[in-house]
């Protein structure tokens, strides 16, 4: 059974997608205060290349950031950098910026006559994190996960670190674009960490994997979503009675067995659909449905919105699968 839980994990790293879409080197001097994340869904990447700052989560939680500190938002929301922590804010976004090459821009939030050593400088990305099929991993993330933890499990990550630091206090030919990629390797690093080290206290779904019959049954329904699961069928690779299984299954994962397939479906869908831009036909017929009515009826009690409509909605309109739901809402 150790094996299928690792098979599913390494199906994760392989499927996740992460990448940059707009980076900042900003660069700071006290008293400040800027605020980001607002507005989207966007995963979010800090990386203190100099200074000191303060960090507020999206949960409201304060914590103090040095340089070579880096940090992701896995779910991002609104956060703030700051040099002190009841300092008020103004928007990063409602700063001029000058653009550096494609997709990173420069943000000056200080004076001139402020000496470049004395400057606060951060690097930060905004990024389009998507899971697949294990996107319910993201919503027990913790807000904030930083890679100064990880560097006694990932000591490579040190000499990374070390070159952002270099290239975001430079203003070398390429930084930025080296930067960026660097950013990416950083934040990637981050999640791998967190899964490796058992995701922490990831919750139910995760203490659901870790048992070792009803681990079985959620790699072989993400290993092959569009298979026809029936109750029976999940209890019987379990190897228990219906009932038993149903509710262990509720139990730790929160969705009956039905619902959890369903969402599974659907959160597939939507991004084969919206992202990929595959065939609402393809799309039905690859998660096994027995026409594309019947796929649209699911998708529209899932997601309470036609396939179609995710089509047309765009990338920065994708929204994940709702939250967990109890048998009476099955």
């Amino acid at each position: 059974m150790k094996a299928d839980i690792s098979e599913i994990i390494n199906e994760f790293l392989l499927g996740m997608r992460l990448k940059g879409l707009r980076y900042r080197r900003v660069q700071l001097a006290a008293p400040f205060g800027v605020q980001c994340g607002q507005g989207g869904i966007k995963a979010h990447f800090h990386f203190l290349a100099q200074g000191r700052a303060y960090l507020r989560g999206p949960d409201g939680q304060v914590s103090k950031l040095q340089t070579g500190d880096a940090v992701l938002l896995p779910q991002g929301g609104v956060h703030a950098l700051l040099s002190h922590p009841n300092r008020e804010c103004r928007q990063l976004t409602q700063v001029q910026s000058q653009r550096l090459c494609e997709a990173v821009h420069d943000v000056i939030v200080c004076g001139c006559d402020v000496r470049p050593e004395e400057r606060v400088v951060v690097f930060s990305a905004e990024m389009e994190f998507e899971l697949g099929s294990m996107e319910s991993l993201v919503r027990l993330m913790p807000p904030v996960m930083r890679a100064g933890t990880l560097l006694e499990r990932s000591p490579e990550l040190l000499p990374i670190l070390e070159a952002m630091e270099r290239e975001a206090c430079s203003s070398r030919a390429g930084f930025a674009h080296i930067l960026a990629r660097l950013a990416e390797v950083v934040a990637a690093s981050i999640v791998r960490a967190w899964v490796e080290s058992g995701c922490e206290q990831g919750g139910g779904w995760l203490q659901a994997m870790r048992d070792p019959r009803l681990g079985k049954v959620i790699a072989a329904v993400h290993r092959d979503p569009g298979k026809d699961w029936t109750l029976e069928s999940m209890a019987a690779l379990m190897g228990s009675s219906r009932s038993v299984f149903a509710e262990r299954f509720q139990a730790l994962t929160g969705f009956t067995p039905s619902r959890y397939v369903a969402e599974l479906r659907m959160q597939l869908a939507k991004d084969w659909i919206s992202r990929e831009r595959q065939p609402i036909e393809w799309v039905a017929e690859r998660l096994g449905y027995s026409s594309q009515a019947a796929f649209s009826r699911a998708f529209k009690r899932i997601t309470g919105q036609p396939p179609s409509a995710f089509r047309y909605q765009g990338v920065d309109q994708y929204q994940g699968v709702s939250e967990p739901v109890t048998a009476a809402g099955a």
